[in-house]
């Protein structure tokens, strides 16, 4: 029997292609595992750069696909992917971590780093928020304000605040790892907040006995203790400062990615509750994986593109019955949002032809 290959499309319509993208500066799509948030992710930050628009896709997901779906080796540091545009791209490193305001330990629980210098020189005790964990008592330490984020999600926290005002890019576009990840990252900046707040208040009520407890600070240097404060109310603006722009839509738009399926929509709302919870709205729903035809998804029609035969094929049929069942539960879910469809592609979606018809679905 011979074995079926599938061609990839290795063009379109450029003409029925978008150039731009009419979203904020902040754009996020989370979801569960396998919806195609990276898929769309791409394909958002590909239209938006067509534009002229200076755009970066930051993947906070440890799968690293997005090197896959962009058919081009990305790494920890933005990398430009095209040329003729300006469209780049970064993937999180965990171990990256390290180097910036979070420290991950062997037990992968990310801690706030001082800065040993401005504690007075010293390598031990207040180097790190473990040695303040140990005099605590542990992390969960209501002092610390609970159990430590984890690394994937510190990570992820690392980047987006690194290019949240950074000035190279003028548009963010964001694949956010699965749900659950996604939940404890948005999670992050209440815990770090905390976190710092308390930890600040904790060393300003020392501030006044820094000579009995100098050998704690390392020598008891006033000037480092306050430049250690420092550091701390400055990590601590960093994070409001991604509260404030994750919670307005004016600049920030959340979209939730799901397939047709009943176990898709019943996370969707979980997840878009949660959302609520935390103030950030979601003003967009894609409904990925759709058996329609790309004329009624996108508005044009393309020789290559096989549509899913409703008609005559009996499992397509019940494919869409099935997914129909699904979308009318969703009924609620897609109240007073923007409803994007994706059409269930028969070809792989990589490279810049289909993420290109992918970005007029999404347009």
């Amino acid at each position: 029997m011979s074995e079926l290959t599938v061609e990839p499309v290795e063009s379109v319509d450029e003409s029925e292609l978008p150039v731009g993208v009419d979203a904020p500066e902040y754009v996020l799509y989370g979801g569960k595992g396998g919806v195609g948030k990276t898929t769309c992710a791409a394909a958002t930050g590909l239209a938006s750069a067509r534009d002229g628009t200076a755009t970066l896709v930051v993947s906070t997901d440890p799968a690293h696909s997005l090197s896959d779906t962009l058919n081009t080796e990305i790494g920890s540091e933005p990398t430009r992917i095209k040329d003729d545009i300006p469209l780049y791209a970064v993937e999180i490193d965990p171990e990256a971590a390290s180097e910036g305001p979070f420290v991950t330990d062997e037990e992968g629980q990310a801690e706030a780093e001082f800065d040993a210098g401005a504690a007075g020189g010293t390598d031990g005790a207040m180097g790190g928020l473990g040695g303040l964990e140990g005099m605590l008592g542990g992390g969960d330490h209501p002092l610390a304000g609970g159990a430590m984020p984890g690394a994937d999600e510190a990570a992820a926290m690392q980047l987006l605040l690194e290019y949240l005002d950074d000035p190279r890019f003028e548009r963010v576009v964001v694949d956010t790892a699965p749900t659950g990840h996604t939940l404890r990252l948005l999670e992050l900046p209440d815990v770090m907040d905390s976190m710092v707040g308390r930890l600040l208040a904790f060393r300003e009520k020392l501030s006044g006995m820094a000579g009995s407890l100098g050998g704690l600070f390392g020598g008891g240097s006033d000037e480092g203790m306050e430049e250690g404060v420092d550091d701390l109310r400055e990590l601590s603006s960093k994070i409001e400062r991604l509260r404030t722009a994750l919670r307005d839509p004016s600049r920030t738009d959340f979209r939730v990615v799901m397939v047709p399926e009943e176990m898709s929509v019943v996370e969707s709302e979980r997840l878009i509750d949660r959302l609520e919870g935390f103030g950030i709205p979601v003003g967009t729903v894609v409904v990925n994986r759709v058996s329609e035809d790309l004329t009624d998804v996108a508005g044009f029609d393309e020789e290559w593109f096989v549509a899913p035969d409703t008609e005559h094929c009996e499992f397509c049929r019940r494919r869409w019955e099935v997914q129909r069942s699904a979308l009318q539960r969703a009924q609620e879910l897609f109240r007073g949002r923007d409803v994007k469809r994706v059409p269930l592609f028969a070809e792989a979606v990589q490279g810049e032809a289909m993420l290109g018809v992918v970005g007029s679905c999404l347009d």
